[in-house]
């Protein structure tokens, strides 16, 4: 059996790719299947599509990954299953899809794992906005064999086109990388920590007044991780780059994990992963009561839905004193993961894509 996937980024680079199906690589292998992974961008590339500047050089890079894709549409014959991470160009028309379904007749399985056909313009993406193509999404899944999507919204928007579209949720590898559990009643000071990317930080703003009223009667760290440094009016405040030789060292930091989302119809498309890194790490999740957080997140149990900055503040307040309270909301934290949200509990799943 073998599996071509076509992937946006470089292997081992972006978390929605680590996390969706790059730990399952293993799996395939012990499984009997072969697989190759064609990213559409060169390492080269990926190492400044974020930062400023490099237009020409970014340009070169996407012209780059035009040409690799015709190329490879060669070798397309010899797959059983083409899995298609997100899309496989990041701008135009499905021209690659439609060729690999209607013209070389190949099985397609559609992953997504965020709101895709929405436009969800930033900074970062502002310049080719208008040339994503988001109508796409639609014909994919139209097209496809069958549609992996992270959550119950996204599947019930896929399933408008396709009978076969399955939750297949973003996991945590409990055996070899979330492998440890954070100490809550070792004396260490308290880290209310964040997690995420440049797209994401807007979402901290809402708890922003909550924490700058816990600071002043509480001493703690408010832990910011991610690949830009935030600006906040918080003395607590404490960036932390992004790494990926360090991130569970990073994450094992917070005693509290945020995830607060605003209620729009791209951040329903969330997948809960900030949460479930924190709840694997055994990390009380506090999250905002939208999309798939209210599922993983459960009331008093293995941590907090927030709806007001009263209740932000009064989940907040609970934990900062009470250590065994930490302590017990972070075991059940770690269980909800072994049991519903590992790589070991959806080996299965993911495995079935290809039947």
């Amino acid at each position: 059996m073998q599996i071509l996937f076509l992937v946006p980024y470089p292997v081992g680079k972006a978390p929605s790719q680590r996390f969706r199906f790059e730990q399952y690589f293993d799996a395939l292998t012990e499984a009997g299947y072969h697989y190759h992974v064609a990213p559409f961008i060169t390492e080269a590339t990926w190492n400044i599509l974020y930062k400023p500047g490099h237009q020409v050089q970014k340009a070169l890079g996407i012209i780059g990954g035009f040409l690799r894709r015709t190329m490879l549409l060669l070798s397309v014959p010899k797959y059983n299953y083409v899995f298609i991470h997100r899309e496989a160009s990041p701008i135009g028309p499905p021209i690659f899809e439609w060729i690999i379904t209607k013209v070389l007749g190949k099985k397609i399985i559609y992953d997504f794992d965020d709101a895709i056909w929405i436009p969800n313009t930033s900074k970062a993406n502002r310049i080719v906005a208008g040339v994503k193509w988001h109508q796409k999404v639609a014909d994919i899944c139209h097209w496809a064999y069958k549609v992996s999507c992270g959550n119950a919204y996204l599947r019930n928007y896929a399933a408008q086109f396709n009978a076969n579209a399955i939750i297949n949720p973003t996991t945590i590898d409990t055996e070899h990388l979330h492998n440890q559990v954070r100490d809550q009643q070792a004396p260490s000071k308290l880290v209310i920590g964040w997690t995420g990317t440049h797209s994401t930080l807007k979402y901290i703003e809402q708890v922003v007044p909550v924490l700058a009223k816990l600071e002043k009667e509480f001493d703690f760290e408010f832990r910011v991780i991610s690949n830009q440094p935030p600006e906040l009016p918080l003395r607590s405040l404490v960036y932390q780059p992004w790494r990926k030789e360090t991130e569970i060292a990073d994450l094992l930091t917070f005693h509290v994990g945020l995830m607060p989302l605003e209620d729009d119809p791209w951040a329903n498309g969330k997948c809960a992963f900030k949460a479930l890194q924190y709840m694997a790490l055994g990390e009380p999740a506090l999250v905002s009561p939208v999309g798939m957080n209210t599922e993983v997140v459960q009331q008093n149990v293995n941590g907090n839905i927030c709806s007001t900055q009263a209740e932000w503040e009064a989940a907040l307040r609970r934990l900062l004193q009470d250590p065994g309270l930490r302590a017990q909301m972070g075991r059940a934290a770690r269980r909800t993961v072994e049991q519903r949200y590992s790589v070991v509990a959806n080996r299965p799943n993911f495995l079935a894509l290809f039947t």
